[in-house]
């Protein structure tokens, strides 16, 4: 004699599964998301002009305005470092904390680049 389970367990069965592989796909596809740096990041170019930049990944360097910047308030949720290069890379850094900023000295080369320690 052979048993078999009546219609609904069946249904039931078929939807679990079929959630379980929704899900599945979702945590995959979600997993490809860059992470980014909660909050903006503001700076100020030569000519006065604020620039902001919301939530920008934590990952690579990021590039200012060519001429640089003088001030920049770091409104994320992670500390940054502050690079006189085009591509985060030489000496003269500045690390910001979060949800602090740096002002640069009259004399002193502008900030030209940024990334973000994680």
């Amino acid at each position: 004699m052979s048993v078999t389970a009546p219609p609904t367990v069946l249904r039931r069965r078929t939807g679990i599964a079929a959630g379980a592989v929704l899900l599945a796909l979702a945590a995959t596809g979600c997993s490809g998301l860059g992470r980014t740096a909660v909050g903006p990041v503001s700076y100020t170019t030569e000519k006065d002009e604020v620039v902001t930049v919301h939530s920008p990944s934590v990952k690579g360097c990021h590039t200012m305005d060519p001429a640089g910047s003088g001030k920049v308030d770091n409104r994320t949720m992670i500390d940054m470092i502050l690079y006189t290069t085009r591509d985060c890379s030489g000496r003269g850094t500045a690390y910001v904390a979060t949800t602090f900023s740096d002002t640069n000295a009259p004399r002193a080369l502008p900030w030209r680049s940024y990334s973000f320690v994680h």
